[in-house]
């Protein structure tokens, strides 16, 4: 991948379009399944995906690598799949796929002020605008009463949303500045492997406390995998290892505001398959967003 040109952003840009169709399929996995649930699900069958591949392909289970590093993309995973997609989908659960898909746009400037301040990554004016524009588009969609397929929005929930979503995005952020030096060194499918790992081992001790049982019983029937295997396979798998890939290849802060693109594809896909509402104020934050990333990006 090294020898392509653009290939840390066209990897980027492969993560946000396969995103945005695995969040429609969560989006309705998310009204069975619990979040926690929900999320231990995909990983698991994602993570078997990741160690399938890598003995299809002969890639090494465990490389040369410094304990550091692999504590680091345990650590990342933890913060950002364990603790971060659980936030999402709960998000997700709560306000619907394309008020998530806003909020899930605070994304960009919290990668680009910690690259800033943590990886030497210099912003420009053009950046500055586009986080600006994110920005802007977040607070035109908390000042709306959308309404989505399942009705109105309620005021608690979006403002519940709004604040998990943030939380959400931050710890996403994080994730990421803590791996991108180390990413150098070690291949993009055994760090992709290692950082779902460290996701969801915290994950699969919840099915034995039993308070928490039911939080799983859904994956036990198999109804509830035929949206859950798709979007695992494209929102966890495919997505992950392309995202990883776009950090490894391009700047933190332009492989983000790439990813942003998700948004709009997001917006759409909810409109014509989960049937929510378009709203004015939607259109405009989508649109806003989507300038927002894309200017962030030259």
């Amino acid at each position: 991948m090294e020898t392509i040109q653009y290939s840390g952003e066209w990897l980027a840009l492969a993560s946000a379009t396969v995103w945005a169709v695995a969040v429609i399929l969560f989006r309705k996995s998310s009204l069975t399944i619990h979040p926690i649930g929900l999320n231990l699900g995909k990983n698991l069958l994602a993570l078997v995906l990741i160690i399938l591949t890598s003995l299809i392909t002969g890639a090494s289970l465990w490389p040369q690598v410094p304990p550091r590093t692999t504590w680091l993309l345990l650590l990342s995973g933890f913060l950002g799949i364990a603790l971060s997609d659980t936030l999402f989908l709960w998000v997700l659960r709560l306000i619907g796929a394309s008020l998530t898909a806003i909020v899930d746009s605070v994304y960009t400037p919290f990668v680009i002020i910690l690259s800033f301040i943590f990886l030497g990554e210099r912003l420009n004016w053009h950046q500055l605008v586009g986080v600006g524009l994110i920005v802007l588009a977040i607070i035109v969609i908390t000042r709306n009463q959308s309404a989505s397929s399942d009705g109105p929005v309620s005021r608690r929930h979006l403002i519940l949303g709004i604040i998990m979503g943030n939380a959400a995005m931050a710890l996403v952020a994080v994730a990421v500045i803590i791996i991108k030096p180390a990413l150098s060194d070690v291949p993009v499918l055994w760090a992709t492997g290692i950082r779902l790992a460290g996701g969801t081992l915290p994950l699969m001790i919840l099915p034995f406390i039993p308070r928490c049982r039911n939080m799983f019983t859904p994956l036990l029937k198999l109804a509830s995998w035929k949206n859950l295997a798709p979007a695992s396979f494209l929102g966890t798998y495919l997505s992950l290892l392309f995202w990883i890939g776009g950090i490894k290849y391009a700047f933190a802060s332009i492989t983000a505001a790439l990813s942003q693109l998700s948004t709009i594809f997001v917006f759409v896909l909810a409109a014509l398959f989960l049937k929510e509402k378009v709203t004015r104020a939607k259109i405009i934050a989508v649109i806003t967003a989507f300038v927002g990333a894309f200017l962030a990006i030259y």
